[in-house]
């Protein structure tokens, strides 16, 4: 029997043993802080650039992508608060130019009971039936598929004087007066007084030609943000690209390469998600300084309306954070991430225990994929970043999509790389492999 320690050299033991304790872990190498440090910075840096990216790839698709732009403003001429903001500013333009006093006068007397009967009993005044009956005209044309068709043609015509516009220099259909981006009605006018005339008022046919306009954007500091969207314009792709090259190699200087990951999706993700907010809070803002003659909920039809795919964006990067995050961290040395492993790998030894059960059989597909494991996930997880990046403009059900189809792949690979009933149980982290016992009788515990 060895013998025991004294009573003294326990002591020395319990002294040392509790020094250790206060003395905590081994400091850091220096070279490892400076990694660290750098490795932080660049990461933060591309969390910061990254809502800016979001911006200027937005600004280059709205302005330099005619089908994309008509994409976003096409559901305007659908949408209810638009079609009655502009069927309020023509039936004001077309009222502007017809003269009541003179009205019976100037209509031919074959027609003035053709006008009598669309016109009515007048309970009120002549003007504001005659104004109901211009709105009706023009209510019916707005709504009507030849504006949704018209609204469509030419804002796909007027989109290359767009970039002119909202950098200063207007000209066309889309022009920047008195801070404000608009889109010039005179087509609609022309098929509301064509609509009158054709219903007996033919006094519209001598209106002149009406140039009115449908606000798009407006600002008291349009002058100041046409400099930053020509900027966010100009650097377009290239500044995402900045932010996710700064990023990456945050991540590769990392000490912790891991942390690293989880820390800079979530940092990701958390400055889209401030983005967001942002638009919400700015959109308040914008159409509390609107002016009293404006319709705000057709303000807010078009705001929406344009920054929608932004909206879409930054849902689809807060959604692909949150996935990378919970990626790295469930196949960390974390002890719930080794948990939710073992759970994950003990249900699919399971099934695929019932399946040997059941006659099934992989064949030599089941020891190929158990030799070459490792490179079949690596080319899952390439398969599915590279659908991300070649999916033209992604959206946050397209990321879970791909996140769910990738998770299923690994749950296939699993089952068919499982060693099931026949093979013995799979060999976790911390389960000593069996051996022959030597005395007999099967195998022992390692």
């Amino acid at each position: 029997m060895p013998d025991l320690p004294d009573d003294s050299e326990l002591e020395r033991l319990r002294a040392r043993i509790a020094a250790l304790e206060q003395a905590g872990p081994p400091p850091r190498p220096h070279h490892h802080r400076v990694r660290s440090f750098f490795a932080a910075l660049l990461i933060v840096l591309g969390c910061v650039l990254a809502p800016l990216g979001a911006v200027a790839s937005w600004t280059a698709d709205e302005v330099g992508d005619t089908d994309r732009y008509v994409a976003t403003v096409a559901p305007l001429a659908s949408d209810p608060d638009v079609q009655a903001a502009v069927a309020n500013r023509v039936a004001d333009a077309v009222m502007s130019h017809i003269d009541l006093n003179s009205l019976l006068e100037e209509v031919a007397p074959a027609d003035r009971p053709k006008l009598a009967q669309a016109l009515g009993k007048l309970s009120g005044p002549l003007e504001g039936a005659l104004r109901s009956f211009v709105r009706d005209k023009a209510d019916a044309i707005v709504s009507s598929s030849a504006f949704k068709t018209l609204w469509t043609e030419a804002n796909r015509k007027v989109h290359d004087s767009l970039d002119k516009a909202l950098t200063g220099s207007g000209g066309g259909a889309v022009k920047l007066t008195d801070n404000a981006v608009e889109i010039d009605l005179a087509p609609v006018v022309d098929q509301v007084k064509q609509r009158l005339v054709a219903d007996g008022l033919t006094v519209a046919a001598k209106i002149p030609e009406i140039h009115t306009s449908f606000v798009v954007a407006r600002s008291d500091d349009i002058g100041k943000l046409k400099t930053g969207f020509r900027l966010l314009q100009l650097a377009g792709i290239w500044l995402p690209v900045a932010a996710l090259v700064l990023v990456v190699a945050g991540v590769l200087l990392a000490v912790r390469r891991r942390r690293a990951v989880v820390a800079a999706a979530l940092g990701v993700a958390a400055a889209l998600l401030l983005l967001g907010i942002a638009l919400d809070a700015f959109r308040a803002v914008y159409l509390d300084r609107l002016p009293a003659g404006v319709s705000q909920p057709a303000a807010s039809a078009v705001y929406d309306a344009l920054v929608r795919f932004l909206r879409t964006t930054v849902r689809m990067v807060v959604t692909l954070g949150v996935v990378i995050a919970l990626a790295a961290w469930l196949t960390g040395p974390g002890r719930h991430a080794l948990a939710v492993r073992r759970l994950w790998h003990s249900g699919i030894t399971a099934l695929r225990g019932v399946a040997d059960h059941a006659g099934l059989r992989t064949g030599p597909v089941g020891p190929w994929l158990r030799g070459h494991r490792r490179w079949v996930v690596w080319v899952l997880v390439a398969a599915a970043v590279l659908t991300c990046l070649l999916w033209s403009h992604p959206t946050a059900w397209v990321v879970v999509g791909i996140a769910l189809a990738l998770l299923f792949a690994m749950a296939l690979l699993d089952f068919l790389a499982s060693d099931g009933s026949r093979d013995g149980p799979r060999e976790h982290p911390g389960n000593s492999p069996e051996r022959p016992n030597p005395n007999g009788g099967g195998t022992r515990p390692g």
